[in-house]
């Protein structure tokens, strides 16, 4: 590989919210892994010069990418949600074990693995502090840390537990993304999006809409039709003007009363959680929402990739 460019392996790539926000920080990809078709076509149509690799990490082993930059990854969050049973390492779908085996095969320069917040609650402490203990041993100095999206530009709460590993020799550079002064609104960021179709009464929506929202959840292939949560998300969304309850093809029609509730689109909910409008999702509604909601906003990515980047090469 060029010393004058930084690589990216990418783990569990869904629809590319971590890869896209890593490329915006300046890191090149060397290849995306991701078990879902769908998802692997929206990478490709995206950026038809990725090495796309189907397969179940279970089944990838890393070794033809010893020495990379970084290894990113956002493995299942269901076994650590608080929306969901928190079995941890007794759920099927932790794939923390296979992560760590594939860095310990590539020995990667860096590591950036995001997950839930729940991640980092009490119930999992011991198995948190096994797998930084696992990392320290391959040679990394282990940084954890809280992001909450609305922090980096994303128009929406979004708390996520990031964890960064680093060489011993870069870990001295590196220091945690600096938060934005100023917040984006649900109705700043849709706006535009709300009008498109010539709603009369928008304006009123965008007022009533001037908050962040709470945290856009894409469920899963368990979870059924696409909607924007669990009743308190969908009650705190409602405060918005937003109808949670599901998801909607077109943006509201002119004749649309004031006190109407839109739901969101798909191409809504991704710039909601920060995806350029020109990214396309591959698939029906429910699985392209699906590759949104549980999407690492690009930002955050970007701002942590930054990070990453400047310890790099310092």
């Amino acid at each position: 590989m060029k010393n004058d460019k930084l690589y990216v392996l990418e783990l569990c790539a869904g629809g590319g919210g971590q890869a896209y926000g890593l490329e915006s920080a300046g890191f090149e990809s060397a290849a995306a892994v991701e078990i879902e078709p769908k998802f692997c076509a929206t990478l490709a149509y995206n950026r038809p010069n990725w090495n796309v690799i189907q397969a179940d990490l279970r089944n990838f082993s890393g070794r033809d990418f010893r020495g990379v930059d970084l290894i990113a990854g956002g493995v299942p969050c269901p076994p650590f949600s608080f929306a969901g049973k928190q079995l941890g390492e007794k759920d099927e779908r932790d794939l923390f074990p296979e992560a760590l085996r594939i860095i310990r095969t590539a020995k990667p320069k860096t590591v950036l693995l995001e997950n839930v917040p729940g991640f980092a609650s009490a119930k999992f402490a011991s198995y948190r502090a096994l797998l930084i203990q696992r990392l320290e041993k391959m040679g990394y100095v282990v940084f954890v840390d809280i992001l909450n999206a609305c922090d980096y530009g994303v128009p929406q709460l979004r708390p996520r537990f990031v964890l960064v590993g680093l060489e011993k020799k870069y870990a001295k550079n590196f220091v945690w993304p600096q938060k934005k002064s100023e917040k984006i609104t649900v109705g700043q960021a849709l706006k535009d999006l709300m009008l498109a179709n010539g709603w009369k009464h928008f304006e009123y929506w965008v007022k009533r809409a001037a908050d962040i929202g709470p945290t856009l959840v894409g469920g899963s292939t368990k979870h059924g039709g696409p909607d924007l949560g669990p009743t308190r998300a969908r009650e705190k969304w409602a405060q918005l003007g937003v109808d949670g309850n599901g998801i909607a093809e077109f943006a509201p029609d002119v004749w649309r009363p004031s006190d109407h509730m839109p739901r969101l689109t798909v191409r809504m909910a991704a710039r909601v959680q920060g995806f350029p409008d020109e990214w396309h999702f591959v698939g029906p509604k429910t699985t392209a929402y699906r590759q949104v909601g549980n999407a690492f906003p690009p930002p955050v990515a970007e701002a942590v990739g930054g990070a990453i980047r400047r310890a790099l090469s310092a």
